[in-house]
Formats: C-alpha cells, sequence, structure tokens
C-alpha cells in the first residue's frame, strides 16, 4: 500500500477491518479505534515516544489487537495551509511506517485539533490541567479521526480538510 487519498482508505481495508486515527506529537502519539461500522471514533491510548521502531511496533501491535488495517494521521498545516517543518515530519514518519508495513495510510489535516479538544475538556468536561494533560493527545487522535470518518459518511464540514 501507500499513501492513499481519505477517499480511497475504506476500499483498501480487508473485510472486518477498522481504522485508527494518530496524533503524532514531539513527545507522544495519541491513538484512537473507530468502530466497525466506520461511524465512531474512541480514544484509546497515548503512547511516550521513544525510538521510531519501537513507537512503530507499538502502533503495529495495537493495530493487530484492534482489527485496525489503516491509517489516519492528523498532519499539521500551519494556519495558512502550507506545510512546515511538523508536516514534513509527520510525512516522514508515515512513510517509515510503509517501510515496515505494507498498509494504507490516509491525512487528515488537523489544524487546531488540540485547541479544540483542550477547550472542550475545559468546558464541558472541567478537567483540571494535569487530568486534561492526561487525556488530550488521545482525544485529539479521536478528533481528527472522527472528522476523516464523518468526511467519508459525506459528513464533513471542510471539503479540504481531507488530503
Amino acid at each position: 500500500m501507500a499513501i492513499v487519498a481519505l477517499a480511497d482508505l475504506p476500499g483498501s481495508l480487508a473485510r472486518g477491518e477498522t481504522l485508527f486515527g494518530l496524533d503524532l506529537g514531539e513527545k507522544t502519539i495519541g491513538i484512537a479505534v473507530a468502530d466497525l461500522t466506520g461511524i465512531i471514533a474512541t480514544p484509546l491510548t497515548t503512547l511516550a515516544r521513544t525510538k521510531f521502531t519501537a513507537d512503530a511496533a507499538k502502533v503495529f501491535a495495537l493495530m493487530g489487537e484492534r482489527g485496525a488495517g489503516g491509517l489516519v494521521i492528523g498532519l499539521p498545516l500551519n494556519m495558512d495551509g502550507s506545510q512546515g517543518p511538523r508536516a514534513q515530519s509527520t510525512r516522514a514518519f508515515a512513510s517509515n511506517l510503509l517501510r515496515l508495513k505494507d498498509i494504507p495510510i490516509a491525512f487528515w489535516d488537523e489544524r487546531l485539533s488540540t485547541a479544540a479538544v483542550n477547550r472542550t475538556l475545559i468546558e464541558e468536561g472541567d478537567l483540571s490541567r494535569r487530568r486534561r494533560g492526561q487525556i488530550v493527545d488521545r482525544a485529539a487522535a479521536a478528533w481528527i479521526l472522527q472528522g476523516a470518518l464523518d468526511r467519508l459518511r459525506g459528513r464533513g464540514s471542510h471539503p479540504t480538510r481531507a488530503l
């Protein structure tokens, strides 16, 4: 497989496989999983980043446990839509994953996902900064994956967010 357009991602999955969403941070990787119907994204876990090979092995192990056959990775674009160093790093991470395992990967514009999740956790969850820090990365991964799932179902509100 390779990097695919979001619209092509479901057709790249085997029957009974689902999707994982990744929010790549400098220190952590937030992970979310979609249900088998492709309707709901659920925060799963946050991995502390170490070396790439170890991180990839953990992601692949979790994918195997949950029956995930593809990835939606949040692409951190600049506010003007251009790609800076973080977006390049994310693309390199995806390319390196493909060297280890043949899976379909699509990108989703993640601009402001962490800010939106933090705002929701503060306003609706009334969570402390410490508690937010424990869950924000996996919640951001779910936010990214949910946006992609909604777009795939024709409910996405931002047609340029699928990359």
